[in-house]
């Protein structure tokens, strides 16, 4: 006795074999997906830390420039939750500013840490 399949026999019963293979492969592939959404929020938490590192430095030089505290306009130039991650430093004209960036691994935020400095121009 031989079996007839016909070419949706075959193609039916080689589906059925691998019914629910792509819900159990993305289920399988979920931690890697969020593995790679936490890494791009750091890389964006870092250039964020980046940006507001180089507009705290700018911002205290032209305190300076002005004749003003340049410590205290850095650190009024960061938003309320950079402010405890922030070291301002001023030398004469100079200002550095270093930033630690949010992150969820400690010690990350350390190692992924910005710094900007700025000048006010010749010591008047």
């Amino acid at each position: 006795m031989t079996a007839r399949f016909g070419w949706r026999g075959v193609l039916g019963a080689q589906r059925a074999g691998e019914r629910g293979q792509a819900a159990v492969e993305f289920v399988a592939l979920m931690p890697l997906f969020g593995v790679v959404a936490l890494a791009m929020l750091q890389a964006l938490a870092a250039g964020a830390a980046a940006e507001l590192a180089d507009h705290a430095a700018q911002s205290g030089a032209v305190a300076i420039a002005q004749g003003r505290d340049g410590a205290a306009a850095a650190r009024a130039a960061v938003p309320g939750w950079a402010r405890g991650r922030i070291d301002v430093s001023v030398h004469g004209t100079k200002v550095r500013v270093r930033l630690d960036p949010p992150s969820l691994l400690p010690g990350l935020g350390e190692r992924l840490r910005a710094a900007a400095t700025a000048d006010a121009g010749p010591a008047s």
